[in-house]
């Protein structure tokens, strides 16, 4: 559950001007700000199934982004590279750094 929580917010932070505003609200309540859908219903006056259905088209609608477009996976790949580049950097393996750096290059 965590990691889908996890990354739900980071497609959350790619995506969200993609958004509606209500989408958007109800997103942020729910997983940024630890909202029940109870809460979120009473907040917006709508039922509790009309919340649930709106988050989970638009977990969804932020899957289907992320397919198109994938700056979520070149996030990552960017920061495995990253991390790969440090390790290789403190073993004092400056070529294959260069190599890293060359595959980081690539990734745009």
């Amino acid at each position: 559950m965590l990691e889908k929580t996890t990354r739900v917010n980071y497609l959350f932070d790619f995506y969200q001007q993609l958004l509606t505003d209500k989408q958007r609200n109800y997103m942020e309540l729910y997983y940024l700000e630890d909202y029940s859908l109870g809460e979120i219903s009473e907040t917006y006056d709508v039922s509790r199934q009309a919340v649930y259905d709106n988050i989970r088209r638009t977990e969804a609608m932020l899957e289907e982004y992320e397919a198109q477009l994938g700056l979520y996976e070149r996030f990552e790949k960017r920061n495995e590279i990253i991390q790969e580049m440090k390790e290789k950097l403190s073993q004092r393996q400056l070529e294959d750094v260069e190599t890293l750096l060359v595959q980081l290059e690539n990734l745009e």
